[in-house]
């Protein structure tokens, strides 16, 4: 079920004032990788992932930093590198995570255990404010463990510093503010828009 989040649930800096093409929708993309694949090390999967939604006409037009975490629930597995993406597509939800599922297909993620390594990882985060319970088979939306994630909220805020959480009305900040000291995300050197 789709249900409006309305003036308090919408992605704030990217609505309203812009030039969006009509029909398209701002949506936010978390990407991660902590095994090397077709395209290379985690960062050049990541950087292969944006460059394939870009060809499937779902427009990048920002990207946080790279941030570095570790990998749960085995911290001994290698490190995840991260980002968030804003885009602008015509895609409908269901449609944008089809989209994202191929993406990674095409990126050699196999789906096996949870939580395993993987050559990359693709969550729809928000898709223009909507919130979706998922229980028409569709994507639950905003993503359900957004707010705990600083491996999230932190390049989310760099792409999206007006965002709420479209549930319950929290800024990003807000959200940063609350995370559990065990939530941490450091900014990779090197990495840039």
């Amino acid at each position: 079920m789709d249900t409006p989040a309305g003036q308090d649930g919408t992605l704030a800096a990217s609505r309203g004032s812009d030039k969006r093409p009509a029909g398209t929708v701002v949506a936010l993309v978390g990407l991660g990788a902590n095994l090397p694949g077709p395209a290379g090390p985690p960062r050049a999967q990541i950087e292969a992932a944006l460059a394939a939604l870009g060809a499937r006409g779902i427009a990048v037009v920002a990207r946080s930093r790279f941030w570095r975490s570790a990998a749960w629930p085995d911290p001994s597995d290698p490190q995840f590198v991260n980002a968030v993406a804003r885009v602008e597509t015509a895609l409908d939800a269901r449609a944008l995570m089809a989209a994202l599922h191929d993406v990674e297909a095409a990126l050699g993620r196999r789906r096996g255990v949870p939580n395993a390594p993987r050559t990359i990882d693709l969550d729809l985060l928000d898709h223009g404010g909507t919130v979706r319970d998922g229980s028409d088979g569709g994507p639950v939306l905003p993503h359900p463990r957004i707010a705990g994630r600083a491996f999230v909220l932190l390049p989310l805020a760099e792409v999206a510093p007006g965002w709420r959480d479209p549930r319950d009305g929290r800024p990003v900040a807000e959200l940063l503010a609350a995370l559990p000291s065990g939530a941490v995300a450091e900014p990779l050197d090197g990495a840039g828009e």
